[in-house]
């Protein structure tokens, strides 16, 4: 039997300019160009949240992908969500955030799924409907 092969962060920084892809237990995941559409959502919500933020004087940094984010402290995960929020300044640094987001967002198809660190929850939301940022007390986005 043939022992699969584990890829590490190196193989990671080793893909050829413009290539990305996310690293999960050491299996890689290449990802495709986001359709035009996901950009304009994402560009939404990244700019709905940062400016909620900003208006709260709130210490929280949101990054839109491509943004490296390093799960665990070991080389087989490493993955770029669409938009992460991190208020826990101290994990990051220039390489990317080290530990879990507070807080990170995916469009997806029909969509947005929202992932919860604190709490261990995924949650989704129909196009339309509000989305309540669990970091913030009373905030939500709707995208259309």
């Amino acid at each position: 039997m043939r022992k699969e092969d584990v890829y590490t962060i190196d193989d990671i920084y080793a893909l050829p300019d413009g290539e990305r892809a996310e690293l999960i237990d050491g299996k890689i995941y290449y990802m495709a160009p986001s359709s035009r559409t996901h950009q304009r959502i994402s560009s939404k919500l990244h700019l709905l949240i940062a400016n909620y933020i900003d208006s709260k004087d709130g210490k929280c940094e949101v990054l839109a992908a491509p943004f490296a984010v390093f799960l665990n402290e070991d080389d087989v995960n490493y993955v770029e969500p669409d938009i992460s929020v991190i208020c826990d300044l101290s994990k990051l640094d220039e390489k990317g955030c080290h530990g879990a987001p507070d807080w990170i967002v995916d469009p997806e198809k029909q969509m947005v799924m929202v992932y919860g660190f604190e709490k261990d929850i995924v949650e989704q939301y129909k196009f339309g409907e509000p989305v309540p940022a669990a970091i913030y007390d009373g905030f939500t986005i709707k995208v259309e």
